[in-house]
Protein backbone atom coordinates (compact mmCIF):
# COMPACT_ATOMS: atom_id res chain seq x y z
CA UNK A 1 0.00 0.00 0.00
CA UNK A 2 3.21 2.61 0.42
CA UNK A 3 2.50 5.31 -2.23
CA UNK A 4 -1.01 5.33 -2.35
CA UNK A 5 -1.51 6.76 1.21
CA UNK A 6 -1.86 10.17 2.30
CA UNK A 7 1.84 12.15 2.48
CA UNK A 8 2.13 11.46 6.19
CA UNK A 9 3.90 8.11 7.54
CA UNK A 10 0.30 6.84 8.90
CA UNK A 11 1.84 3.68 10.76
CA UNK A 12 3.76 6.53 12.60
CA UNK A 13 2.55 7.65 15.92
CA UNK A 14 2.08 11.58 15.74
CA UNK A 15 4.74 13.01 18.65
CA UNK A 16 2.21 16.37 19.01
CA UNK A 17 -0.31 14.28 19.53
CA UNK A 18 -0.93 12.85 22.82
CA UNK A 19 -4.01 10.46 22.58
CA UNK A 20 -4.31 7.24 21.12
CA UNK A 21 -4.56 6.80 17.11
CA UNK A 22 -7.76 6.24 16.59
CA UNK A 23 -10.01 4.76 13.69
CA UNK A 24 -13.04 5.92 13.13
CA UNK A 25 -16.29 3.64 11.62
CA UNK A 26 -19.20 5.89 9.94
CA UNK A 27 -22.44 3.87 9.38
CA UNK A 28 -25.81 5.32 8.54
CA UNK A 29 -27.94 3.11 7.16
CA UNK A 30 -29.72 -0.53 8.06
CA UNK A 31 -27.51 -2.58 5.97
CA UNK A 32 -24.27 -0.73 7.35
CA UNK A 33 -24.79 -1.84 10.78
CA UNK A 34 -24.77 -5.56 9.78
CA UNK A 35 -21.42 -5.34 7.61
CA UNK A 36 -19.96 -3.17 10.41
CA UNK A 37 -20.53 -4.79 13.92
CA UNK A 38 -17.95 -7.53 13.34
CA UNK A 39 -15.11 -5.06 12.25
CA UNK A 40 -15.77 -3.04 14.75
CA UNK A 41 -15.73 -5.77 17.53
CA UNK A 42 -12.54 -6.96 16.18
CA UNK A 43 -10.55 -3.90 15.86
CA UNK A 44 -11.39 -3.07 19.56
CA UNK A 45 -10.32 -6.67 20.51
CA UNK A 46 -6.86 -6.60 18.32
CA UNK A 47 -6.18 -3.26 18.68
CA UNK A 48 -7.55 -2.37 22.45
CA UNK A 49 -4.98 0.67 23.18
CA UNK A 50 -6.24 2.86 20.28
CA UNK A 51 -9.38 4.62 20.28
CA UNK A 52 -12.23 2.87 17.95
CA UNK A 53 -14.92 5.83 17.22
CA UNK A 54 -18.21 5.02 15.55
CA UNK A 55 -20.05 7.65 14.18
CA UNK A 56 -24.19 6.92 12.89
CA UNK A 57 -25.02 9.54 10.58
CA UNK A 58 -28.58 8.75 11.11
CA UNK A 59 -29.64 8.68 7.74
CA UNK A 60 -32.21 5.67 9.52
CA UNK A 61 -32.88 7.11 12.41
CA UNK A 62 -35.97 5.53 13.74
CA UNK A 63 -36.06 2.59 16.04
CA UNK A 64 -37.31 0.23 13.56
CA UNK A 65 -34.64 0.83 11.19
CA UNK A 66 -31.68 2.03 12.95
CA UNK A 67 -32.01 1.64 16.95
CA UNK A 68 -32.49 -1.79 17.11
CA UNK A 69 -29.95 -2.89 15.20
CA UNK A 70 -27.67 -1.59 17.96
CA UNK A 71 -29.19 -3.58 20.75
CA UNK A 72 -29.10 -6.59 18.65
CA UNK A 73 -25.68 -6.91 16.96
CA UNK A 74 -24.09 -5.30 20.09
CA UNK A 75 -22.53 -2.89 18.38
CA UNK A 76 -21.44 -0.06 20.77
CA UNK A 77 -23.49 3.16 21.08
CA UNK A 78 -22.24 5.66 18.86
CA UNK A 79 -19.77 8.14 19.70
CA UNK A 80 -21.32 10.79 17.21
CA UNK A 81 -25.28 10.87 16.34
CA UNK A 82 -25.32 13.57 13.59
CA UNK A 83 -28.56 13.18 13.03
CA UNK A 84 -28.77 14.10 9.02
CA UNK A 85 -31.99 11.97 8.53
CA UNK A 86 -34.11 11.95 5.26
CA UNK A 87 -34.24 14.09 2.28
CA UNK A 88 -33.13 13.96 -1.09
CA UNK A 89 -29.80 12.51 -2.22
CA UNK A 90 -28.26 16.01 -2.66
CA UNK A 91 -29.36 16.87 0.84
CA UNK A 92 -28.54 13.36 2.84
CA UNK A 93 -25.17 13.94 1.12
CA UNK A 94 -24.77 17.18 1.83
CA UNK A 95 -25.49 17.31 5.58
CA UNK A 96 -23.51 14.19 6.38
CA UNK A 97 -20.68 15.90 4.76
CA UNK A 98 -21.19 19.00 6.28
CA UNK A 99 -21.91 17.38 10.21
CA UNK A 100 -18.73 14.75 9.60
CA UNK A 101 -15.91 17.08 8.88
CA UNK A 102 -15.92 18.57 12.53
CA UNK A 103 -16.00 15.62 13.73
CA UNK A 104 -12.95 13.95 11.63
CA UNK A 105 -11.01 17.42 12.32
CA UNK A 106 -11.87 17.12 16.19
CA UNK A 107 -10.80 12.91 16.00
CA UNK A 108 -8.04 12.78 14.16
CA UNK A 109 -7.63 9.16 13.06
CA UNK A 110 -5.55 7.38 11.44
CA UNK A 111 -8.08 5.96 9.10
CA UNK A 112 -11.93 6.09 8.62
CA UNK A 113 -13.73 2.45 7.83
CA UNK A 114 -16.88 2.93 5.80
CA UNK A 115 -19.35 0.25 4.60
CA UNK A 116 -21.97 -0.33 1.48
CA UNK A 117 -23.04 2.09 -1.08
CA UNK A 118 -25.11 4.69 0.74
CA UNK A 119 -25.27 8.34 0.58
CA UNK A 120 -23.44 8.47 4.45
CA UNK A 121 -20.28 6.07 2.79
CA UNK A 122 -19.84 8.85 0.01
CA UNK A 123 -20.45 11.66 2.40
CA UNK A 124 -17.49 9.91 4.75
CA UNK A 125 -15.28 8.99 1.92
CA UNK A 126 -15.56 12.97 0.32
CA UNK A 127 -14.93 14.24 3.82
CA UNK A 128 -11.85 11.87 5.03
CA UNK A 129 -10.23 12.40 0.74
CA UNK A 130 -10.29 16.31 1.45
CA UNK A 131 -8.64 15.89 4.91
CA UNK A 132 -6.19 13.43 3.97
CA UNK A 133 -7.27 10.86 5.77
CA UNK A 134 -7.18 7.00 4.31
CA UNK A 135 -10.19 5.27 3.55
CA UNK A 136 -10.84 1.46 3.99
CA UNK A 137 -14.33 0.31 2.09
CA UNK A 138 -15.85 -2.53 2.93
CA UNK A 139 -17.75 -4.16 0.04
CA UNK A 140 -15.76 -2.56 -2.66
CA UNK A 141 -15.84 -3.36 -6.29
CA UNK A 142 -19.44 -4.40 -6.75
CA UNK A 143 -20.77 -3.23 -9.62
CA UNK A 144 -24.56 -3.19 -11.73
CA UNK A 145 -23.66 -1.56 -14.46
CA UNK A 146 -26.62 0.66 -14.22
CA UNK A 147 -25.76 4.84 -13.31
CA UNK A 148 -29.26 5.01 -12.71
CA UNK A 149 -29.09 3.43 -9.30
CA UNK A 150 -27.87 6.21 -6.96
CA UNK A 151 -25.79 3.17 -4.74
CA UNK A 152 -23.82 2.70 -8.23
CA UNK A 153 -22.16 6.28 -8.08
CA UNK A 154 -21.22 6.41 -4.71
CA UNK A 155 -19.38 2.41 -5.27
CA UNK A 156 -17.57 3.65 -8.30
CA UNK A 157 -16.77 7.46 -6.50
CA UNK A 158 -15.91 5.63 -2.85
CA UNK A 159 -13.46 2.95 -4.59
CA UNK A 160 -11.03 5.63 -6.07
CA UNK A 161 -10.99 7.50 -2.70
CA UNK A 162 -10.43 4.20 -1.06
CA UNK A 163 -6.79 3.06 0.15
CA UNK A 164 -7.78 0.39 1.28
CA UNK A 165 -10.99 -1.59 -1.11
CA UNK A 166 -11.59 -4.86 0.79
CA UNK A 167 -13.63 -6.88 -1.61
CA UNK A 168 -16.29 -10.24 -1.08
CA UNK A 169 -15.73 -11.91 -4.02
CA UNK A 170 -13.07 -12.24 -7.35
CA UNK A 171 -15.43 -10.31 -9.51
CA UNK A 172 -15.05 -7.22 -7.57
CA UNK A 173 -11.18 -7.06 -8.08
CA UNK A 174 -11.50 -7.49 -11.89
CA UNK A 175 -14.08 -4.41 -11.54
CA UNK A 176 -11.42 -2.32 -9.81
CA UNK A 177 -8.55 -3.22 -12.10
CA UNK A 178 -10.55 -2.35 -15.12
CA UNK A 179 -10.84 1.09 -13.19
CA UNK A 180 -7.85 1.75 -12.85
CA UNK A 181 -7.36 0.95 -8.87
CA UNK A 182 -3.83 -0.79 -8.39
CA UNK A 183 -3.75 -4.55 -6.97
CA UNK A 184 -2.00 -3.72 -4.03
CA UNK A 185 -5.22 -1.57 -2.82
CA UNK A 186 -7.10 -4.39 -3.16
CA UNK A 187 -7.88 -6.77 -0.70
CA UNK A 188 -9.56 -10.26 -0.85
CA UNK A 189 -11.28 -10.47 2.66
CA UNK A 190 -14.53 -12.34 2.34
CA UNK A 191 -18.38 -11.03 3.45
CA UNK A 192 -18.68 -9.43 6.97
CA UNK A 193 -22.25 -9.37 6.86
CA UNK A 194 -21.99 -13.49 7.35
CA UNK A 195 -19.84 -12.76 10.20
CA UNK A 196 -22.73 -11.35 11.67
CA UNK A 197 -24.85 -14.16 10.13
CA UNK A 198 -22.92 -16.67 11.40
CA UNK A 199 -22.45 -14.54 15.19
CA UNK A 200 -26.47 -15.31 15.33
CA UNK A 201 -26.60 -18.64 14.35
CA UNK A 202 -28.20 -20.04 17.72
CA UNK A 203 -30.11 -16.68 17.87
CA UNK A 204 -31.90 -17.36 14.49
CA UNK A 205 -32.42 -20.69 15.42
CA UNK A 206 -34.16 -19.91 18.53
CA UNK A 207 -36.65 -17.51 17.35
CA UNK A 208 -40.39 -18.67 16.77
CA UNK A 209 -41.26 -15.56 14.64
CA UNK A 210 -42.36 -17.76 11.67
CA UNK A 211 -45.33 -18.94 14.34
CA UNK A 212 -46.41 -15.47 15.06
CA UNK A 213 -47.53 -15.52 11.42
CA UNK A 214 -49.60 -18.84 11.36
CA UNK A 215 -46.88 -19.97 8.75
CA UNK A 216 -45.37 -23.35 8.54
CA UNK A 217 -41.10 -23.42 8.44
CA UNK A 218 -40.30 -24.03 4.43
CA UNK A 219 -43.93 -23.24 3.35
CA UNK A 220 -44.03 -19.15 2.67
CA UNK A 221 -42.96 -16.55 0.58
CA UNK A 222 -41.04 -13.70 2.26
CA UNK A 223 -41.31 -10.41 0.25
CA UNK A 224 -39.30 -7.09 1.09
CA UNK A 225 -39.34 -4.24 -1.17
CA UNK A 226 -38.40 -1.01 -0.94
CA UNK A 227 -35.79 0.76 -3.90
CA UNK A 228 -37.81 4.02 -5.53
CA UNK A 229 -37.42 2.07 -9.07
CA UNK A 230 -40.37 0.10 -7.72
CA UNK A 231 -42.20 2.03 -4.92
CA UNK A 232 -42.22 5.62 -6.05
CA UNK A 233 -43.36 4.55 -9.82
CA UNK A 234 -46.04 2.49 -11.57
CA UNK A 235 -45.05 -1.20 -10.76
CA UNK A 236 -46.45 -1.40 -6.88
CA UNK A 237 -49.90 -2.17 -8.01
CA UNK A 238 -49.12 -5.02 -10.35
CA UNK A 239 -46.23 -6.57 -8.04
CA UNK A 240 -48.84 -6.24 -5.18
CA UNK A 241 -51.74 -8.05 -7.62
CA UNK A 242 -48.85 -10.91 -8.42
CA UNK A 243 -47.89 -11.15 -4.43
CA UNK A 244 -51.99 -12.48 -4.01
CA UNK A 245 -51.81 -14.18 -6.97
CA UNK A 246 -48.87 -16.37 -5.14
CA UNK A 247 -50.89 -16.21 -2.10
CA UNK A 248 -53.84 -18.49 -3.26
CA UNK A 249 -51.23 -21.04 -3.09
CA UNK A 250 -48.65 -20.28 -1.33
CA UNK A 251 -48.78 -18.04 2.25
CA UNK A 252 -46.87 -14.57 1.68
CA UNK A 253 -45.42 -12.33 4.67
CA UNK A 254 -44.56 -9.14 3.78
CA UNK A 255 -42.54 -6.78 6.29
CA UNK A 256 -42.92 -3.55 4.90
CA UNK A 257 -40.20 -0.92 4.61
CA UNK A 258 -41.73 2.24 5.77
CA UNK A 259 -40.95 4.12 2.30
CA UNK A 260 -43.26 1.34 1.12
CA UNK A 261 -46.07 1.56 3.83
CA UNK A 262 -46.27 5.19 3.01
CA UNK A 263 -47.05 4.33 -0.44
CA UNK A 264 -50.07 2.27 0.24
CA UNK A 265 -51.58 3.74 2.61
CA UNK A 266 -51.30 7.49 0.15
CA UNK A 267 -53.07 4.98 -2.35
CA UNK A 268 -54.96 2.42 -0.58
CA UNK A 269 -53.26 -0.38 -2.08
CA UNK A 270 -53.60 -3.74 -1.03
CA UNK A 271 -52.59 -7.51 -1.17
CA UNK A 272 -55.79 -9.72 -0.15
CA UNK A 273 -54.10 -12.50 1.15
CA UNK A 274 -50.65 -11.26 1.56
CA UNK A 275 -49.63 -10.68 5.18
CA UNK A 276 -48.32 -7.23 6.00
CA UNK A 277 -46.24 -6.55 8.60
CA UNK A 278 -44.07 -3.77 10.47
CA UNK A 279 -40.32 -4.14 10.02
CA UNK A 280 -39.05 -6.46 12.46
CA UNK A 281 -35.81 -6.92 13.85
CA UNK A 282 -32.61 -8.35 12.31
CA UNK A 283 -32.63 -11.65 14.15
CA UNK A 284 -36.24 -12.65 13.54
CA UNK A 285 -35.89 -11.57 9.78
CA UNK A 286 -32.91 -13.43 9.43
CA UNK A 287 -35.32 -15.96 10.97
CA UNK A 288 -38.03 -15.04 8.54
CA UNK A 289 -35.42 -15.79 5.47
CA UNK A 290 -34.16 -19.31 6.99
CA UNK A 291 -37.13 -20.69 7.79
CA UNK A 292 -39.13 -19.51 3.55
CA UNK A 293 -39.29 -21.65 1.05
CA UNK A 294 -38.41 -18.55 -0.86
CA UNK A 295 -37.52 -15.12 -0.61
CA UNK A 296 -38.46 -12.42 -2.84
CA UNK A 297 -36.95 -9.04 -2.62
CA UNK A 298 -34.62 -5.92 -4.26
CA UNK A 299 -31.82 -5.45 -1.81
CA UNK A 300 -28.66 -6.46 -2.13
CA UNK A 301 -27.53 -7.82 1.35
CA UNK A 302 -30.65 -10.41 1.63
CA UNK A 303 -29.52 -11.68 -1.80
CA UNK A 304 -26.18 -12.75 0.19
CA UNK A 305 -27.88 -13.73 3.40
CA UNK A 306 -30.45 -16.31 1.42
CA UNK A 307 -27.27 -17.44 -0.46
CA UNK A 308 -25.90 -18.54 2.69
CA UNK A 309 -28.63 -19.73 4.27
CA UNK A 310 -29.27 -22.03 1.17
CA UNK A 311 -32.83 -20.22 0.10
CA UNK A 312 -33.36 -19.66 -3.05
CA UNK A 313 -34.06 -15.59 -3.59
CA UNK A 314 -35.56 -13.72 -6.67
CA UNK A 315 -34.67 -10.58 -7.06
CA UNK A 316 -36.94 -8.27 -8.86
CA UNK A 317 -34.32 -5.86 -10.48
CA UNK A 318 -32.90 -6.27 -14.33
CA UNK A 319 -29.61 -6.38 -12.62
CA UNK A 320 -27.46 -7.34 -9.33
CA UNK A 321 -24.29 -6.01 -8.26
CA UNK A 322 -23.85 -9.53 -6.68
CA UNK A 323 -23.24 -11.64 -9.13
CA UNK A 324 -21.86 -14.31 -7.16
CA UNK A 325 -25.24 -15.01 -5.67
CA UNK A 326 -26.38 -16.02 -8.88
CA UNK A 327 -23.17 -18.26 -10.14
CA UNK A 328 -22.81 -20.18 -6.56
CA UNK A 329 -25.75 -19.05 -4.66
CA UNK A 330 -29.50 -19.38 -4.82
CA UNK A 331 -30.04 -16.01 -6.62
CA UNK A 332 -32.88 -15.24 -9.98
CA UNK A 333 -33.15 -12.06 -11.35
CA UNK A 334 -36.98 -11.96 -12.25
CA UNK A 335 -36.42 -8.44 -13.88
CA UNK A 336 -38.73 -5.53 -13.29
CA UNK A 337 -41.80 -7.67 -14.80
CA UNK A 338 -45.03 -7.91 -12.27
CA UNK A 339 -46.11 -10.59 -14.54
CA UNK A 340 -43.43 -13.49 -13.49
CA UNK A 341 -43.99 -12.91 -9.57
CA UNK A 342 -47.50 -15.32 -10.15
CA UNK A 343 -44.56 -17.99 -11.47
CA UNK A 344 -42.55 -18.37 -8.22
CA UNK A 345 -44.43 -21.44 -6.81
CA UNK A 346 -43.53 -22.84 -9.90
CA UNK A 347 -39.90 -21.92 -10.04
CA UNK A 348 -39.53 -22.89 -5.97
CA UNK A 349 -40.31 -26.31 -7.39
CA UNK A 350 -38.08 -26.21 -10.09
CA UNK A 351 -35.00 -25.06 -8.49
CA UNK A 352 -32.72 -26.73 -7.23
CA UNK A 353 -30.92 -25.48 -3.97
CA UNK A 354 -27.37 -25.17 -4.14
CA UNK A 355 -25.55 -25.96 -0.72
CA UNK A 356 -21.95 -24.23 -0.92
CA UNK A 357 -21.46 -20.54 -0.15
CA UNK A 358 -18.35 -18.58 -1.75
CA UNK A 359 -15.01 -18.60 -1.16
CA UNK A 360 -14.72 -16.13 2.36
CA UNK A 361 -18.05 -16.40 3.61
CA UNK A 362 -17.13 -18.27 6.75
CA UNK A 363 -17.93 -15.86 9.26
CA UNK A 364 -14.00 -14.93 9.65
CA UNK A 365 -13.45 -11.86 7.58
CA UNK A 366 -13.72 -9.42 9.81
CA UNK A 367 -10.89 -10.70 11.47
CA UNK A 368 -9.19 -10.36 7.72
CA UNK A 369 -10.22 -6.74 7.25
CA UNK A 370 -9.17 -5.98 11.37
CA UNK A 371 -5.17 -7.42 10.99
CA UNK A 372 -4.96 -5.42 7.44
CA UNK A 373 -5.70 -2.38 9.03
CA UNK A 374 -3.37 -3.12 12.26
CA UNK A 375 -0.71 -4.19 10.60
CA UNK A 376 -1.18 -1.18 7.90
CA UNK A 377 -1.55 1.39 10.79
CA UNK A 378 1.08 0.18 13.11
CA UNK A 379 -1.49 -0.44 15.87
CA UNK A 380 -0.23 -4.26 16.46
CA UNK A 381 1.25 -5.42 19.73
CA UNK A 382 5.35 -6.30 19.42
CA UNK A 383 5.64 -9.38 18.05
CA UNK A 384 1.95 -10.16 17.04
CA UNK A 385 2.19 -12.31 13.87
CA UNK A 386 0.19 -10.95 10.90
CA UNK A 387 -3.40 -12.42 9.80
CA UNK A 388 -3.78 -14.67 6.46
CA UNK A 389 -6.54 -13.75 3.75
CA UNK A 390 -7.88 -15.61 1.51
CA UNK A 391 -6.56 -16.37 -2.69
CA UNK A 392 -8.89 -16.51 -5.19
CA UNK A 393 -9.64 -19.93 -4.93
CA UNK A 394 -9.98 -20.19 -1.19
CA UNK A 395 -6.88 -20.91 -0.23
CA UNK A 396 -4.81 -19.01 2.76
CA UNK A 397 -2.07 -16.54 1.50
CA UNK A 398 -0.88 -13.32 2.65
CA UNK A 399 -3.31 -10.64 2.69
CA UNK A 400 -3.28 -8.53 -0.48
CA UNK A 401 -1.64 -11.44 -2.91
CA UNK A 402 -4.85 -12.47 -4.06
CA UNK A 403 -5.35 -9.69 -6.19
Amino acid sequence: MTGHLHPVAIGQPNSADPQPPAVVYVVGARPNFVKMAPVVREMRRRAPAARHVVVHTGQHYDADMSGIFFDELGMPVPDHLLGVGSGSHAVQTARALERLEPVLEQVRPRAIVVPGDVNSTLSAALAAAKLQIPIAHLEAGLRSFDRTMPEEINRLLVDQLAQWCFIHSMEAAEHLQREGIEKDRIRFVGNTMIDTLVQLRSRIAASTVHQEFGVEQHGYLLVTLHRPALVDGPLLAPVLAGLAEVARSLPVVFPVHPRTRARLHRENLDAPGVQFADPVGYIDFLALEASAAAVLTDSGGIQEETTYLHVPCFTFRDNTERPVTITQGTNKLLGLRPDVISEIPRYIAESPVRLHSPPGWDGHAAGRVAQALIDDLGLSAPGEAAEVGLAPNGDMTAIGASA
